[in-house]
């Protein structure tokens, strides 16, 4: 769909909006709206179930983080987020509501003629060129919100612009959910491979027995049932001093960096070289399995990752523990298992929740069973879910860059739309 420019134009003086339709006037954020805050209200307030909702500064669930009996604005505003993750982020709030202290409001002045709905679109296109360069993006207060320059079409135009935002963001939306939808599907779909892998095999005629584990069911009847601990090292990471972390030298595993399935080195920390030769049996070597064992972290499930480190030498750090398999079992087929949904359970099973955060002990971890193939079998299996986690990355890999590509297109027509690019006067939507 193709739609006529303005005839007459003028230049904005702004270098992010460039022309302008000659007609439409610009101003100030301050000079629209009269600028609030929401306040402080705690997740012990917001309840999961009440009158009025709490917006804060999440996107999920429309940003809603519970409600309250009691409301703070009692009106139609716009909100922002002012800091954190989401910084810019800019909602439509109506009717009774409260907000958090992360969020800004707006609300027309009562000599303004301006349409929320274009104003919502207007200002998310707008928010990304005033964020805080000093915090990577990550703040964007009233103070930089007020002096945001404003494009006013006349009452008629933004409601034409609206409705057509209205409708083709829809669209959009409507095509990103669907390519999300099919990313977790793929996921379930993958995980289902996986677990049905390496608890039943690859031979759908293979005879069956109980495997004595509830989680676990039926196996192969030529395999075996092991504890994990019976297949290798279970080793717990060292309490190193706080005192003698340091900016360099041997580079340190700790809590923060395993990640589900992945290592994650953002939160860099280290310790003295002499402590590599010090604390050998600390050591993490590539292969290993490297376990969270408590906080939070671990409060969603299990939270492990194979020790693939560009370092050579890295030092398991305490709250941690690593599982180092025997030279006759394959890893590669080991960690299939460990994110098949029979470990899983038997994982979360053994996560103890009745202190201040949770907490799993390596003794639990090796004591979970796990089903143990022939090795040819183990190799089999492992090179089999190689070759289907290729084809699922693939996969996944295509519908995250249509996503990437229909919210560079959202992104486009709104701009086009609010700074007057194209004349969408005439559309109407069937």
């Amino acid at each position: 769909m193709s739609f006529p420019r303005y005839p007459k134009t003028k230049p904005s003086g702004v270098d992010w909006l460039g022309d302008v339709p000659e007609h439409w006037a610009r101003v100030r954020v301050k000079h629209l709206f009269d600028i609030g805050r929401g306040r402080v209200i705690s997740l012990e307030d917001a309840k999961e179930d009440g009158t009025y909702p709490v917006f804060s500064s999440q996107t999920t669930n429309d940003g809603c983080l519970g409600y309250l009996e009691t409301f703070d604005f009692d009106c139609d505003q716009l909100t922002w987020t002012t800091d954190g993750a989401n910084a810019g982020t800019v909602f439509l709030r109506r009717g009774k509501h409260n907000c958090t202290n992360v969020c800004g409001t707006l609300q027309v002045k009562q000599t303004a003629e301006f349409s929320l709905t274009f104003g919502l679109h207007y200002l998310s296109f707008a928010a990304q060129f005033h964020k805080r360069p000093d915090t990577n993006g990550a703040k964007i207060m009233n103070g930089e919100m007020a002096e945001i320059t404003t494009l006013v079409p006349p009452p008629s135009e933004q409601t034409a612009i609206a409705s057509f935002l209205d409708h083709e963001t829809g669209k959009i939306d409507v095509l990103v959910e669907e390519q999300r939808r099919l990313i977790a599907l793929l996921k379930e779909k993958r995980q289902a491979v996986i677990s049905h892998a390496v608890t039943k095999g690859l031979n759908p005629l293979a005879p069956m027995k109980p495997s004595g584990v509830e989680w676990l069911g039926d196996v192969p009847e030529h395999w075996e049932v092991k504890k994990l601990k019976r297949l290798g090292e279970i080793v717990s990471g060292f309490a190193f001093s706080s005192g003698d972390f340091s900016s360099s030298g041997v580079r340190v595993l700790k809590i923060a960096n395993i990640q589900t399935g992945k290592l994650d080195w953002s939160d860099d920390s280290y310790l003295p070289e002499e402590f590599y030769e010090q604390y050998p049996r600390f050591a993490v070597l590539n292969g290993d399995i490297v376990f969270a064992l408590t906080r939070p972290i671990i409060s969603t499930g299990l939270k492990a990752a194979v020790a693939k480190m560009f370092d050579d030498r890295v030092l398991l750090n305490q709250r941690n523990a690593l599982f180092r398999a025997n030279a006759g079992f394959d890893k590669n087929f080991l960690y299939h298992v460990l994110f098949s949904d029979s470990f899983i359970v038997a994982f979360e099973n053994k996560i103890d929740f009745t202190g201040q955060q949770p907490n799993i002990s390596p003794i639990y971890i090796g004591d979970i069973k796990i089903p143990v193939p022939p090795h040819d079998e183990q190799a089999v299996i492992a090179t089999f879910l190689a070759s289907v986690g290729e084809q699922f990355d693939t996969l996944t890999a295509e519908a995250e860059r249509a996503i990437e590509l229909l919210q560079e297109r959202r992104t486009a027509v709104i701009s086009a739309a609010v700074t007057g690019k194209i004349d969408v006067r005439s559309f109407h939507h069937g």
